[in-house]
């Protein structure tokens, strides 16, 4: 099923609740200039169609304990995706799964309490994985979330749109 289109009102409802995802559906709807009642059926809209898939809180991974990070590439064996993606989404430490085009197949965002216990994810938890041919990581010194959930509509871009003179 292809997906709909968003409408200037679902992409300021998708923004507004990726900045604050525990706004009232009353202060929302005033954020975004519609009646509650357009408010709630839109957004009730939005996530039976699965463009909104759930609310969460953003976490500082150092704040709580997670001190080293790392993007680790896995080469697979052809074939042994599916299987894979489950037992990868399975270890506590991996924080993000990706299946990728290129010279890698997959590549992670595991976090670890310190880099010895990020060693040993790595080193024997992820490669004795028979699917896994080889490794790379990419040790993270500093990481920042943009928050972008949507690119902006040109009608939204203030730049754009300016009389040319």
């Amino acid at each position: 099923m292809a997906p709909s289109p968003l409408d200037r009102v679902d992409r300021a409802i998708v923004r507004e609740l990726s900045q604050d995802g525990r706004l009232s559906v009353a202060a929302l709807a005033e954020r975004v200039h519609v009646s509650r009642a357009h408010c709630y059926s839109r957004l009730n809209r939005l996530q039976d169609t699965g463009v909104i898939t759930g609310f969460s809180a953003r976490v500082d991974p150092v704040k709580t304990g997670f001190t080293a990070s790392a993007h680790v590439m896995l080469k697979l064996r052809q074939h042994d995706w599916r299987e894979l993606r489950a037992t990868l989404l399975a270890i506590p430490e991996v924080w993000h799964v990706s299946l990728v085009g290129g010279n890698m197949d997959v590549i992670l965002l595991v976090r670890a309490r310190d880099t010895a216990d990020l060693r040993h994810v790595i080193f024997e938890r992820l490669q004795p994985l028979p699917a896994v041919v080889d490794t790379q990581t990419y040790m993270i010194f500093d990481d920042h979330a943009s928050g972008q959930t949507l690119p902006p509509e040109p009608s939204d871009d203030p730049t754009q749109g300016a009389a040319a003179g």
